[in-house]
């Protein structure tokens, strides 16, 4: 992101941090998430990129040198010369399990890449030991921190929507590169699923119609959703669909007392009273580039992060959210294999 542009006219500045910038390392060199990573934290004031690890030491080397960092392919080394105050691991997505785990510990902070994992076991596993480490450790579940669902979570909280009633989630678009039959579940609607509990509270059970247009993976699927505070919602997911559809992203929330859109996680937040045909909208102003930009939303939370580590705090979206995640998709896919609703532990 560019930083000026967090002085543009009405767009909050970034905290001024006293202190000497923290020491960052990626894992991961991917050319979507990898590079995002690396390039965020060579660019930060407040950080510096000091290793890149990655398995291609020619790829690896490359990704380094672009932004100032030591290359490695070892991650015991990585960890011995450099001691970072931070590793940001953004592996592909069916090769978390072993390198997060041997980082966890290690007790070194970690922020992880979504998904956690894509076996409920194994995120158990992930989770027992960085609570036994008391280590810190958060996933980047960067929706949160979009404007429209800041907003959205403020109203939420305000009682503006009077009692919740109902919400839907739907998103769609190309399928990555995962093979697990159920990847768009596990991988991409993990955002759906935290976003939902984030505003609306637990799910406490699931129904689930699932397709496979393709004849190998459920890539489109649609989830009934209940709520233990009593609302209903649904969750609409495909890899059948495309990014560059206009409005791929919508969520509804409706209460009693009014109802929210947020329309393609950034683009606009609408907030109307029921029974008054005026409405209230947010979109970003002509300088804020900071609140209109998706990958904004990483910085956005990559500022929470690095407050809550120098401050000592858990991080603002802790590894247990990306276990809950992980939790409710198992209930979802259960639920597609038997055809009946199934409960989610609390």
């Amino acid at each position: 992101m560019n930083r000026a542009a967090g002085y543009a006219p009405g767009v909050v500045p970034p905290a001024v941090v006293d202190g000497p910038p923290l020491r960052v390392a990626v894992v991961g060199t991917g050319d979507w998430w990898g590079r995002q990573h690396a390039e965020l934290f060579a660019g930060r004031p407040d950080t510096t990129l000091v290793a890149v690890v990655g398995r291609d030491p020619a790829r690896t080397a490359a990704r380094a040198a672009a932004y100032g960092a030591t290359p490695h392919v070892d991650l015991d080394e990585m960890l011995e010369r450099h001691r970072p105050d931070l590793v940001s691991v953004c592996l592909p997505n069916e090769a978390h399990f072993e390198p997060t785990l041997r980082l966890i510990r290690t007790g070194v902070p970690l922020l992880l890449e979504k998904p956690l994992v894509f076996s409920l076991a194994e995120a158990d596993v992930l989770v027992r030991e960085a609570t036994a480490t008391g280590g810190f450790v958060g996933i980047n579940f960067n929706h949160r921190y979009a404007k429209p669902v800041r907003l959205a979570a403020a109203a939420v909280a305000g009682g503006d929507l009077g009692r919740l009633t109902f919400a839907t989630w739907r998103f769609g678009g190309e399928a990555g590169t995962s093979h697990h039959p159920h990847a768009n579940l596990i991988e991409t609607q993990c955002h759906g699923l935290d976003m939902l509990e984030h505003l609306c509270g637990p799910v406490e059970s699931v129904m689930t119609q699932a397709a496979s247009p393709a004849g190998a993976a459920y890539s489109t699927l649609v989830v009934a959703l209940r709520f233990a505070g009593g609302a209903v919602g649904s969750l609409v997911g495909s890899y059948d669909s495309s990014y560059a559809y206009a409005d791929t992203h919508r969520v509804e929330l409706n209460g009693t007392a009014g109802r929210i859109l947020i329309q393609d996680t950034v683009r606009r937040y609408t907030f109307q009273r029921a029974g008054d045909e005026t409405a209230e909208v947010w979109q970003a102003g002509y300088f804020n580039d900071t609140d209109r930009g998706f990958h904004a939303t990483f910085d956005r939370h990559v500022d929470d992060l690095l407050a809550a580590l120098r401050q000592g705090r858990e991080p603002p979206v802790p590894i247990a959210a990306g276990r809950r995640a992980l939790q409710v998709a198992d209930a979802v896919i259960r639920s597609f294999e038997s055809g009946a609703r199934v409960p989610v532990a609390g």
